[in-house]
């Protein structure tokens, strides 16, 4: 199979996907208790409002009408109106999307350095005590609540030692953003050189990008390791030791190599965890991302929030998944093939 045709097959495939996670959410609006009019206008409305309200919603129509109108606007990228904001919602996840982003971007790296570096060690000495405590770590790291371990170093650090700053959001009260280049703020303090707009950025994004960097980093480590494990003992690996290849150069360019198939599978499935699943966080330090934003939709019943928030998750997976089947691609070319 060509690369392109490969690619066209994924692409197909992310669509159809996303087809029925919109058909899902639309579905919502009927199974879900109560009438959306009600929760909008508040137990005191009349019926002369609800009917207002019903007819400009579009929720007075059959729902065949109502499905169309709602795949057509998707379409013109209307997302709908949040009740709380009383901006259009698509408007409202595209100014919190790169504090998530942001946030996301650095757990997964402190994910992917911890797990990396660990999971070799333990495969290459493995059954030994380092092994062990490594998988401890594993362990540790699966079992530990993320709203928990947020408290705990929020204790810790602000509290008790006074190293970090207060969990008010991405930056101390009162100062202004940097320039809008990436609106990731450590990123755009960087590009102006604003040396001190950056050391505050990064206080504020430790904390957060640590809790979630090492509950992401248990499952990579373990998948590095089982990885690793495999490759180290295949037979191309004992020729190599065989005809004198330093074990150095072994286990960097071939052993980790020729694992990353199942370490890119949990690089992305971990991302798109950082993406959607980090609401607690987000919500402990104050953190002004998509799920601050899905946490005040659901506390206070704001409907088009909430499915405008599932369909960006939704767009985040489908293309997280399309980047990993290309690099699947690229490491290994008789994936097209399959």
């Amino acid at each position: 199979m060509s690369f392109r045709r490969y690619i066209a097959r994924r692409l197909a495939l992310g669509a159809i996907t996303l087809l029925g996670v919109i058909v899902a959410v639309f579905v919502l609006t009927f199974v879900l208790p109560g009438d959306l009019a009600s929760l909008k206008l508040g137990p005191y409305a009349t019926e002369e409002g609800l009917a207002v309200m019903r007819a400009e919603m579009g929720t007075d129509k059959p729902v065949p009408v109502q499905f169309a109108n709602y795949v057509s606007g998707l379409l013109r990228g209307d997302m709908g109106q949040s009740w709380v904001s009383g901006q259009a919602v698509q408007r409202d996840m595209a100014q919190r999307l790169p504090a998530t982003m942001e946030l996301g971007l650095a757990a997964l790296i402190i994910a992917l350095v911890v797990g990396l570096v660990l999971g070799i060690i333990a495969a290459v000495r493995r059954d030994s005590v380092v092994d062990q405590v490594v998988r401890g770590y594993a362990i540790l790291g699966a079992s530990t609540a993320s709203f928990w371990l947020a408290l705990v170093l929020i204790y810790i650090f602000y509290f008790r030692l006074d190293w970090a700053p207060p969990p008010l959001g991405r930056l101390d009260v009162g100062m202004d953003a940097p320039p809008a280049i990436t609106r990731l703020y450590v990123l755009d303090s960087l590009l102006a050189r604003d040396w001190a707009l950056l050391r505050h950025s990064l206080g504020h994004l430790t904390l957060p990008a640590l809790t979630l960097g090492f509950i992401v980093s248990a499952p990579v480590t373990k998948i590095v390791r089982a990885a690793m494990l495999d490759v180290l003992h295949s037979d191309f690996i004992r020729t190599a030791r065989t005809i004198g290849v330093p074990y150095r150069t072994i286990v960097i360019r071939d052993g980790l190599r020729n694992a990353m198939i199942p370490i890119l599978t949990t690089s992305g499935i971990a991302f798109g965890y950082l993406m959607a699943g980090n609401v607690l966080v987000e919500r402990i330090f104050a953190w002004p991302g998509i799920g601050q934003y899905a946490w005040t939709a659901l506390t206070t019943k704001d409907f088009e929030a909430l499915r405008g928030f599932i369909l960006v998750v939704a767009i985040i997976y489908v293309v997280i998944n399309l980047v990993i089947d290309v690099l699947y691609s690229v490491i290994d070319p008789r994936i097209r093939l399959g």
